[in-house]
């Protein structure tokens, strides 16, 4: 028996976790012919009603299947499947914008490019997903007004915020149910967000970032776009906002697939945490820094990522090493850390081999995020 969107049958007053677990209980789990499959794309509902039951169906799971977005190789994968003629770069930014939610790369027509693609979807008067946003959250959330609002405060702090930033900046109205700790958590177990302690600092420093793509670029390009150019991501490339944006996206893509970059560092086998770190000056006098992803290892090394997204190879300058080098002495100064501290380069063409380069002693590519 399989039961498909559960959380929307289970109307207010139609009582059917109920009948549900009577069923089960009462009759279906003495037979051995019988296997119930639910599921639900309400995440948050499935875990709070079915996974963490304390009534009826308390401790009945057999499995649990989570479906995580595609990761890159799993869209290469899809891509060729489809025949849509992608080039990895191609897969990388329609990732950047869509993220790997299968629905949206189900709609990618084979006889358009990436950029039409996007075009043809999102700012096309009728395009399948230009409304996308609010049916997105309306599908998931049963009351999403609040979930959008975390959301929309989350994406104004690129590194994230804090619980009691949010809750400076959040109502929650409790008549609706639940406390602003449990819509974290719903979003967070939706792929919404994700929560990431800060290096050196207690649980309650622990921070929140946005972390969906289509999300992301939904407040950047969509909220507010009143040009009604039914071109305007094909008339965007290239363009100073366009390539901000695609940098930034590109560091986003890689934190999201830390696991391949363990890999081809070669340390898959060790025990790592992944952090942001953030320390910002005290005095005119100091200067302040930001890292985006710290690799912190058990073999007492903590690699200090360095993403840049170009073109073609990438020639890494003086000043962007020297800054690279003071960014690991203000970690080390202010962390007081034993570990020996790495700098890895990520790009997506490599490094052109010059002086600087050559100071960079693990250097990856967009390739091996596609591992």
């Amino acid at each position: 028996m399989f039961i498909d969107e559960l959380p929307w049958m289970e109307t207010p007053k139609s009582k059917l976790v109920s009948a549900l677990e009577h069923f089960w209980n009462g009759w279906a789990s003495a037979r051995e012919d019988i296997v119930l499959v639910v599921c639900g794309s309400a995440t948050s509902w499935i875990i709070k009603k079915i996974v963490r039951d304390h009534g009826g169906l308390h401790d009945r799971l057999t499995r649990q299947i989570s479906l995580s977005p595609f990761t890159l190789k799993e869209c290469e994968q899809y891509a060729k499947k489809r025949k849509l003629g992608l080039s990895r770069k191609n897969i990388l930014e329609t990732y950047m914008v869509l993220g790997g939610i299968p629905l949206y790369w189900s709609l990618l027509q084979p006889k358009l490019s990436s950029a039409q693609n996007i075009d043809e979807l999102i700012f096309a008067k009728n395009g399948e997903l230009r409304n996308e946003f609010d049916a997105l959250y309306a599908s998931l959330f049963r009351s999403p007004q609040v979930y959008i609002d975390i959301v929309t405060t989350l994406a104004t702090k690129k590194i994230g915020m804090t619980y009691t930033e949010l809750r400076k900046e959040i109502e929650i109205d409790t008549n609706i149910g639940g406390k602003l700790t449990d819509k974290l958590e719903e979003l967070e177990q939706c792929d919404f967000i994700r929560s990431y302690p800060a290096i050196g600092k207690t649980k309650k420093d622990t921070l929140y970032q946005l972390i969906d793509n289509f999300t992301l670029f939904y407040f950047k390009f969509i909220a507010e776009n009143t040009a009604n150019n039914a071109h305007y991501w094909t008339n965007s490339l290239g363009k100073p906002t366009y390539n901000t944006w695609v940098g930034l996206a590109y560091e986003r893509v890689c934190m999201q697939h830390e696991q391949q970059i363990k890999g081809a560092l070669g340390i898959s086998g060790i025990e790592t945490n992944v952090y942001s770190w953030t320390y910002r000056a005290k005095t005119k006098k100091e200067k302040g820094a930001q890292i985006d992803m710290l690799i912190d290892r058990g073999d007492d090394v903590i690699n200090v990522c360095e993403m840049k997204y170009y073109k073609n190879k990438y020639s890494l300058t003086e000043k962007e090493l020297e800054n690279i080098l003071e960014k690991i002495n203000i970690f080390e100064e202010k962390t007081k850390t034993n570990k020996a501290v790495r700098p890895v380069m990520i790009t997506s063409y490599g490094l052109v081999d010059n002086e600087y380069a050559n100071e960079i002693p693990n250097q990856l590519t967009m390739t091996d995020l596609f591992e």
